[in-house]
Order: C-alpha cells, then structure tokens, then sequence
C-alpha cells in the first residue's frame, strides 16, 4: 500500500529547467516548495483539481503553473485578487487560489488585496511572506522586520527612514466580510502541520462557497537572509 507519493495534480515532470526535470527550480530550504506540496495535497483530497485556478504573482512563485495540473493565470505585479475576483464572478463554480508574496501582495498589490477582501470576493489567499523581495535580489519588503538587513537597509530596517513593517494579517482583520484569516508558518513540522490545516480550510471555504479567506505563511529565505536552509527556517 502507496502511503506517500507526488500529489496527483503535479505534473509529472516540470519542464522549467528542461525535459525530464523531477524537481522545482526553488532554492534549497525555500518555504515555496513546502507550501506548493500542503497545497496540492489539499487540492488532492478535496478533488476540486477540475475546478482552480490559480492567479499566479511576480516573484518566486512566477512559475507556479509549471508545476500544478491546473487552471492558471499570470497576473501582472500585485493584481492577482483583483483579477480572481474576476474569474469568480464569471465561473461560479471555480475555485479561485490568490498565490501571492509580500512584495507583490503587501506592496504593489496592496489597494488591490484590501479592496478583494473588502468586497468578501470568493477566493483563497495564501499569502508567502519572507520578509523581503527574494527573485529581484533581497531588497527590503513592506513586511521586512525592523533591524532585518536586506540590499535597501544593510544596516538593518530604521522604523524612522523606512517606516514599521506591515502586518497584513491584522490589517485584512479589520474588516467585515472575510470569512477566515490565519497565520501560521513552515518554520518545523509542527508548523507545517498547521499550516495544512489551514490552507485546508481556506480551500474547503471556497469549495462550499463560503467567501474570502486569507492565510499568511511566514517561509524562509536561505539565499537571501544569508543563512544556511537550517539556521532559516529556525
């Protein structure tokens, strides 16, 4: 009896790196490649693969659609929610998934992210925040943490010049209409566990048509944090 095997709706191989290739193209120790496999996991076991679509970002995540068996769309930097509420209000039936980092989500796709939730639009949020800009080279992101050095700030975020760092939970939480907002982490198996659980719920929201839910995941940046993939996610 098979207890452990790829999640069906991978691809069987993903060819961004070539013909042939059985691995994605994120860093060692990246969070994306733990967040994508809770995910299609779930996708999996709800059996809703014939019904997402993912609105896929600018950043890490870019390449998104080479891995899951899917629906997808390439969105432009941050406009992912405004165009899953689009696709939702065309195809009921859809099962839309926001897939978004905190540059594009907490940045340039601020307006875009509060007006979604605002609106309670049908979708799933996960939201992979690492804290800083990780495609386009380390620079500092809106969720940076005061002290945290990055390419912008080398002597570490000054809530003076660079102002406090967002936290984009809290702000979702302010308002009326999502349905579910959690934070967790893929920091330790504990973590992850948790961070199933949620992605989970946030996926079976919108499978019984539920409304907006927003699940932050803190993830870690080896390359970019300048730590080693075991020192990151402690």
């Amino acid at each position: 009896m098979i207890k452990h095997q790829k999640p069906k709706v991978f691809y069987d191989v993903f060819d961004r790196k070539g013909p042939g290739q059985k691995t994605t193209h994120y860093c060692p120790g990246c969070g994306h490649g733990t967040v994508h496999k809770l995910l299609a996991e779930a996708i999996c076991d709800l059996n809703i693969e014939d019904q997402v679509v993912f609105c896929n970002p600018v950043g890490c995540s870019v390449f998104l659609y080479y891995y899951f068996k899917t629906g997808n769309i390439q969105c432009p930097h941050g406009r992912a929610p405004a165009i899953g509420s689009a696709i939702k209000r065309t195809l009921e039936d859809s099962i839309v998934i926001s897939y978004q980092g905190d540059g594009d989500l907490g940045g340039i796709g601020a307006a875009e992210i509060v007006h979604a939730a605002n609106r309670g639009e049908h979708m799933a949020v996960i939201f992979v925040n690492n804290a800083i800009y990780g495609m386009t080279g380390g620079q500092m992101a809106p969720t940076t943490l005061l002290g945290q050095k990055t390419t912008t700030t080398p002597l570490g975020r000054n809530k003076d010049r660079d102002g406090y760092p967002m936290r984009i939970a809290e702000i979702i939480d302010t308002m009326e209409a999502p349905v579910f907002i959690e934070r967790v982490s893929v920091g330790s198996p504990k973590s992850v566990m948790k961070a199933r659980a949620a992605i989970r719920k946030a996926l079976q929201n919108q499978k019984e048509k539920k409304g907006f839910s927003f699940v932050e995941i803190l993830a870690p940046c080896p390359i970019n944090w300048k730590l080693s993939p075991t020192d990151a996610r402690k």
